[in-house]
């Protein structure tokens, strides 16, 4: 996957509704564009790098076993 980036120079003055109106966008797009993005929009809102997330802590969570009735 390539790295996506913001292009922060463009602009389109538009009216509210038709900001609110972006679903249309990304329903044309296919879910691997819909999940580079979402993978780009985490690192930025996490901070880490796009290339290298970090690595879960598996030594915070635990399995319980349940018993079943019968």
């Amino acid at each position: 996957m390539d790295f996506l980036k913001l292009d922060r120079t463009a602009f389109k003055p538009q009216t509210m509704a038709e900001a609110a109106n972006h679903s249309d966008y990304y329903k044309k797009i296919t879910w691997q564009e819909r999940l580079s993005l979402t993978a780009y929009l985490n690192s930025v809102a996490y901070r880490y790098s796009n290339n290298t997330p970090p690595k879960m802590d598996r030594n915070q969570f635990h399995v319980k076993n349940l018993k079943r009735n019968g």
